[in-house]
């Protein structure tokens, strides 16, 4: 089948921070093969928020594999900050992943024994920086996303929310210019999963940070400035949030702090 041309590439960005094209992935191989995505070409500019959406099996959840470099693609071009990491090997991959993409995931996936600050040192810790600087760092973190009196409580000691503050300030321990989330407000509440999508706007806007969300939930989506929506692994919609989340929705999302411009 056919891949749909994208329908945006690079807006506002002369060098894409993502850029893929013609991006396949395929399960199997005969009769029993599964096509999860079938030609996706798109690029995504750097200090964009975008939110991916479709229904279950659209492909939406294999393409935010490919883009956090946690699988390869069958066949098609993938660049990342100009660098094509489509076929570059385990190790190469790993360390894009530690130092250029962020993840957030919707069971948090925080050690459960292990204090707020020393979560979010992991990864600093993996990357080589030394124990002085990986504490100064991921107090700073912690204290930027409304934690900072809370760096030595266990995940059992917080809510779901600041649980998945702990895992933002992780994502971004070792400066990444990408944050990828994989839905997740999903194990939050209303009131949580408002602060949070609040944080990611705040991070987006004051920081620059790239974030691309996979959701299926308007309300999460409505944060966004783009709306990328997946079908049998096909792009088909993208286009900006305002013409395709409801303006109900949208309203509620203007009513709420960070719109306003208040901090989380």
């Amino acid at each position: 089948m056919k891949a749909e041309p994208a329908m945006a590439r690079g807006r506002g960005a002369a060098d894409p921070l993502i850029e893929v094209g013609d991006l396949t992935k395929v399960y199997g191989e005969g009769a029993t093969a599964v096509h999860a995505l079938r030609g996706v070409s798109l690029s995504i500019g750097p200090g964009e928020f975008v939110a991916i959406m479709g229904p279950s099996g659209s492909g939406k959840s294999t393409f935010m594999h490919l883009l956090g470099c946690l699988d390869r693609p069958s066949s098609g071009s993938y660049r990342l900050a100009g660098v094509e990491v489509s076929r570059l090997s385990r190790d190469q991959l790993a360390d894009i992943r530690s130092r250029q993409i962020g993840f957030v995931f919707q069971s948090f996936n925080l050690l459960p024994r292990t204090a707020a600050l020393e979560n979010v040192e992991l990864p600093m810790l993996y990357a080589g920086v030394d124990r002085g600087e990986r504490m100064r760092r991921a107090r700073a973190l912690l204290e930027n996303v409304g934690l900072g009196d809370r760096v030595d409580h266990r995940p059992s000691e917080l809510s779901g929310g600041q649980q998945q503050r702990v895992a933002i300030a992780r994502a971004l321990a070792n400066g990444a210019p990408l944050l990828m989330a994989d839905e997740p407000t999903g194990n939050l509440d209303s009131a949580s999963s408002i602060e949070i999508m609040t944080l990611f706007r705040r991070l987006n806007r004051e920081r620059g940070i790239t974030v691309v969300v996979v959701t299926h939930d308007m309300n999460v989506a409505a944060w966004s400035g783009r709306v990328v929506i997946f079908k049998d692994g096909l792009v088909t919609d993208d286009r900006p949030v305002a013409e395709v989340v409801p303006a109900s929705v949208m309203a509620g999302v203007a009513a709420a702090p960070a719109a306003r411009g208040d901090r989380a």
